[in-house]
């Protein structure tokens, strides 16, 4: 029975495929179905799942409440497509790496999306891309992890978390424009509204609670001078100059902050993610997913208008 209220946390739930390499397992499912699936994890109930894409970030993620054993700030859940009996193997892994999980919800076959609410969740994880899109539309927030290395996380404790800003942290108010018109209509816009903070993203959420655990962290600088931080934070903008003015109105007029805040004008994400080496990066836009050795974690946000698939063209009779 977990000892600390839900409601005072701050919680993401991961999908099992998201966190750990379920490739040969879900092989065989699409192969030969849910019944042989079974008696696949039945049969390695006691081989140890190899680690997933989330797996560092959701490891450090935990990392945290050693720090603070009397708040115990975060938690992860775990939300399923597997059934109780197929979910063994799985907490069979979650106990081998040591990672403090202890709630799941098991559907069955079902995607879990509806449950992120209950759990008081601020992110969902997973590499199923379908659940996701459904949380997306449900209004919870949500994001694809995408096939990558299964990085070996060691090292020091440090969390390195990076945004995009429109539509992962701000709305997509501004890519609106963007789509709809041009870069100079995008600068036009964003200037006009410089002193007008943006409506939430997806994301926001996740973004202000984070802020929240730093300040847990700035109380233990005033304490201990020497203390390292657990928490990085960057957001990574393809915005330039004027436009990052409005970026800089929303995060104080919500009272946030990143560590560290690029504005790229347009610049190759992945030249700073190759510096940063961020334990996870949320973007809206699938073509600043990338990086060159692929070690990144990355995730999708399937958000707003740089998601909308655009119309056929309607052809002439």
């Amino acid at each position: 029975m977990a000892s600390f209220p839900i409601e005072n946390k701050l919680v993401i739930a991961v999908s099992s495929s998201a966190l750990f390499d379920l490739s040969e397992s879900h092989a065989l499912f699409e192969e030969q179905g849910p019944k042989a699936y079974k008696a696949f994890q039945e049969e390695h109930i006691d081989k140890v799942l190899g680690k997933g894409v989330a797996f560092p970030f959701i490891k450090r993620f935990l990392n945290i409440n050693h720090h603070y054993p009397a708040e115990q700030p975060v938690e992860v859940v775990l939300l399923s497509r597997n059934s109780a009996a197929t979910g063994k193997r799985v907490f069979r892994s979650i106990a081998h790496y040591g990672l403090q999980i202890t709630r799941a919800a098991f559907m069955e076959g079902k995607s879990p999306y509806e449950y992120i609410p209950a759990f008081n969740a601020s992110l969902f994880l997973s590499a199923n891309e379908e659940d996701v899109q459904k949380a997306i539309k449900a209004g919870f927030p949500a994001g694809v992890v995408l096939p990558g290395k299964a990085v070996n996380d060691t090292g020091d404790e440090e969390l390195r978390i990076a945004f995009d800003f429109d539509g992962v942290i701000a709305d997509d108010e501004a890519e609106t424009v963007y789509k709809s018109g041009n870069l100079s209509d995008f600068t036009a816009h964003e200037v006009k509204k410089s002193k007008i903070p943006h409506r939430p993203g997806p994301l926001a959420d996740l973004f202000r609670k984070i802020s929240v655990l730093q300040g847990l962290e700035d109380k233990q600088v005033e304490q201990d001078r020497s203390y390292r931080r657990l928490i990085r934070t960057a957001i990574i903008t393809a915005r330039s100059a004027p436009t990052h003015e409005r970026v800089i109105t929303t995060l104080e007029e919500w009272g946030v902050s990143a560590n560290e805040t690029i504005f790229l004008g347009g610049m190759n994400k992945s030249r700073i993610l190759a510096s940063l080496k961020p334990h996870i990066f949320f973007d809206d836009q699938r073509g600043h997913l990338q990086s060159e050795s692929g070690d990144i974690p990355m995730v999708h946000i399937p958000f707003g208008i740089a998601n909308v698939i655009p119309e056929p063209l309607a052809k002439e009779p």
